[in-house]
């Protein structure tokens, strides 16, 4: 079982090689931004898998508090480049609800 988990860290150290090469020569931003998020997932899986390999559960905590901060930076740079500033988005939300007289 040892050498499936070995085997299964050496794999996705591989695909995260190719999601690096991917991240680098990207042709557009959306793709650089996916191969990112993609990073940040096997980066994930590869915390579980040390976990498991070591045999300490702590790794399962700070894989789910990677996953999220990896979610939340996602979304944080489609929006910065949608609209080039975090705050824009915001007082745009906000002008929408006044015009539309949404009082919720």
């Amino acid at each position: 079982m040892e050498w499936a988990n070995l085997g299964a860290a050496l794999a996705m150290a591989l695909a995260m090689a190719i999601m690096l090469g991917r991240l680098f020569a990207g042709p557009s931003l959306y793709d650089r931004v996916l191969a990112a998020n993609s990073f940040g997932t096997k980066t994930v899986l590869l915390l579980l898998i040390f976990s498991l390999l070591v045999g300490r559960a702590d790794g399962v905590d700070i894989a789910l508090l990677y996953a999220l901060i990896n979610f939340i930076a996602t979304i944080a740079i489609l929006k910065f480049f949608r609209y080039r500033s975090l705050e824009i988005a915001l007082a745009q939300m906000s002008l929408r609800r006044a015009i539309d007289g949404d009082d919720d």
